[in-house]
Protein backbone atom coordinates (compact mmCIF):
# COMPACT_ATOMS: atom_id res chain seq x y z
CA UNK A 1 0.00 0.00 0.00
CA UNK A 2 1.44 3.28 -0.72
CA UNK A 3 1.75 6.45 1.19
CA UNK A 4 -0.85 8.01 -1.09
CA UNK A 5 -2.97 5.29 -0.83
CA UNK A 6 -2.45 5.57 3.32
CA UNK A 7 -3.19 9.04 3.11
CA UNK A 8 -6.54 8.88 1.39
CA UNK A 9 -7.85 6.13 3.50
CA UNK A 10 -7.34 8.16 6.57
CA UNK A 11 -8.48 11.28 5.04
CA UNK A 12 -12.05 9.84 4.32
CA UNK A 13 -12.15 7.09 7.59
CA UNK A 14 -13.77 8.40 10.60
CA UNK A 15 -14.89 5.01 12.72
CA UNK A 16 -12.90 2.66 13.69
CA UNK A 17 -13.13 -1.00 15.08
CA UNK A 18 -9.86 -1.72 17.56
CA UNK A 19 -10.33 -5.57 17.65
CA UNK A 20 -7.70 -6.36 20.65
CA UNK A 21 -8.16 -2.76 22.63
CA UNK A 22 -6.84 -3.08 25.82
CA UNK A 23 -8.22 -1.10 29.25
CA UNK A 24 -4.45 -0.80 30.20
CA UNK A 25 -3.09 2.61 29.78
CA UNK A 26 0.76 1.45 29.24
CA UNK A 27 -0.33 -0.55 26.18
CA UNK A 28 0.26 -0.08 22.24
CA UNK A 29 -3.55 -0.59 21.22
CA UNK A 30 -4.58 1.87 24.40
CA UNK A 31 -2.68 4.63 23.24
CA UNK A 32 -2.98 4.63 19.67
CA UNK A 33 -7.40 4.33 20.48
CA UNK A 34 -6.86 7.30 23.00
CA UNK A 35 -4.57 8.97 20.27
CA UNK A 36 -7.11 8.47 17.26
CA UNK A 37 -10.14 9.14 20.07
CA UNK A 38 -8.45 12.41 20.65
CA UNK A 39 -7.99 13.00 16.59
CA UNK A 40 -11.54 12.95 15.92
CA UNK A 41 -12.08 9.51 15.22
CA UNK A 42 -15.17 7.23 16.63
CA UNK A 43 -13.13 3.97 18.11
CA UNK A 44 -15.61 1.08 18.64
CA UNK A 45 -13.75 -1.03 21.04
CA UNK A 46 -13.39 -4.84 20.40
CA UNK A 47 -12.42 -7.03 23.57
CA UNK A 48 -14.32 -9.50 25.40
CA UNK A 49 -12.70 -9.15 28.01
CA UNK A 50 -13.35 -5.91 28.84
CA UNK A 51 -16.83 -3.91 29.80
CA UNK A 52 -15.67 -0.23 28.29
CA UNK A 53 -12.87 1.56 27.14
CA UNK A 54 -11.74 5.17 26.78
CA UNK A 55 -15.29 6.21 27.59
CA UNK A 56 -16.58 3.68 24.92
CA UNK A 57 -18.59 0.43 25.50
CA UNK A 58 -16.83 -2.98 24.13
CA UNK A 59 -17.89 -5.59 22.49
CA UNK A 60 -17.34 -9.34 22.55
CA UNK A 61 -16.49 -9.83 18.53
CA UNK A 62 -17.02 -7.31 15.27
CA UNK A 63 -20.60 -9.69 14.88
CA UNK A 64 -21.83 -8.42 18.22
CA UNK A 65 -21.80 -4.69 17.40
CA UNK A 66 -24.91 -3.32 17.12
CA UNK A 67 -26.07 -2.94 12.93
CA UNK A 68 -26.24 0.83 13.89
CA UNK A 69 -23.02 0.80 14.39
CA UNK A 70 -21.55 -1.77 12.27
CA UNK A 71 -22.74 0.62 9.46
CA UNK A 72 -20.74 3.52 10.20
CA UNK A 73 -17.57 1.37 10.87
CA UNK A 74 -14.47 2.10 8.28
CA UNK A 75 -11.54 0.56 9.40
CA UNK A 76 -11.13 -2.35 10.86
CA UNK A 77 -7.78 -2.14 13.18
CA UNK A 78 -6.48 -5.25 14.93
CA UNK A 79 -4.14 -5.58 17.53
CA UNK A 80 -4.09 -9.77 17.78
CA UNK A 81 -1.42 -12.10 17.47
CA UNK A 82 -0.90 -12.50 13.80
CA UNK A 83 -2.15 -16.39 13.93
CA UNK A 84 -5.45 -15.11 15.63
CA UNK A 85 -6.02 -12.77 12.53
CA UNK A 86 -8.35 -15.35 10.40
CA UNK A 87 -11.49 -15.31 11.98
CA UNK A 88 -11.37 -11.58 12.64
CA UNK A 89 -11.27 -11.65 8.85
CA UNK A 90 -14.24 -14.12 8.31
CA UNK A 91 -16.04 -11.22 10.65
CA UNK A 92 -15.05 -8.48 8.73
CA UNK A 93 -16.23 -10.88 5.15
CA UNK A 94 -19.61 -11.12 7.54
CA UNK A 95 -20.32 -7.77 7.64
CA UNK A 96 -19.09 -6.18 4.40
CA UNK A 97 -21.27 -8.87 2.67
CA UNK A 98 -23.98 -7.80 4.69
CA UNK A 99 -24.07 -4.25 4.79
CA UNK A 100 -21.78 -3.30 2.31
CA UNK A 101 -18.87 -2.09 4.88
CA UNK A 102 -15.98 -1.75 6.69
CA UNK A 103 -13.60 -1.08 3.45
CA UNK A 104 -10.17 -1.27 5.17
CA UNK A 105 -8.51 -3.91 7.13
CA UNK A 106 -5.69 -2.85 9.21
CA UNK A 107 -3.28 -5.06 10.90
CA UNK A 108 -0.89 -3.06 13.60
CA UNK A 109 3.10 -3.08 13.14
CA UNK A 110 4.37 -6.43 13.81
CA UNK A 111 1.45 -8.17 12.47
CA UNK A 112 1.42 -10.13 9.59
CA UNK A 113 -0.95 -12.87 8.15
CA UNK A 114 -0.70 -13.50 4.19
CA UNK A 115 -3.62 -15.79 3.79
CA UNK A 116 -5.91 -13.25 5.92
CA UNK A 117 -4.52 -10.62 4.10
CA UNK A 118 -5.43 -12.61 0.45
CA UNK A 119 -8.65 -13.38 1.65
CA UNK A 120 -9.70 -9.84 2.89
CA UNK A 121 -8.32 -8.15 0.03
CA UNK A 122 -10.43 -10.93 -2.14
CA UNK A 123 -13.46 -10.17 -0.74
CA UNK A 124 -12.66 -6.36 -1.79
CA UNK A 125 -10.91 -4.76 1.20
CA UNK A 126 -7.99 -2.72 1.23
CA UNK A 127 -5.36 -4.35 3.19
CA UNK A 128 -2.94 -2.35 5.36
CA UNK A 129 -0.45 -4.91 7.50
CA UNK A 130 2.23 -4.74 9.83
CA UNK A 131 2.00 -1.06 10.25
CA UNK A 132 0.83 1.27 12.95
CA UNK A 133 -2.26 3.38 12.35
CA UNK A 134 -1.31 6.59 14.64
CA UNK A 135 2.11 6.47 13.30
CA UNK A 136 0.86 6.78 9.87
CA UNK A 137 -1.92 9.43 10.33
CA UNK A 138 1.02 11.56 12.58
CA UNK A 139 2.79 11.27 9.61
CA UNK A 140 0.34 12.55 7.51
CA UNK A 141 -0.09 15.68 10.22
CA UNK A 142 3.60 16.26 9.64
CA UNK A 143 3.40 16.45 5.85
CA UNK A 144 0.02 18.77 6.07
CA UNK A 145 1.95 21.14 8.34
CA UNK A 146 4.72 20.96 6.12
CA UNK A 147 2.85 22.36 3.03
Amino acid sequence: MSQKEIKEILHRSHSVAIIGLSDKVGKPSHRVAAYLKKHSFHIIPVNPLIDNVLGEKSYSSLTDIPINIQKTIDIIDIFRKSENVPPIIEQAIELKNQLGRPCVIWMQRGIINLDAAQAAHQAGFEVIMDKCIMDEHIHLRQESSNT
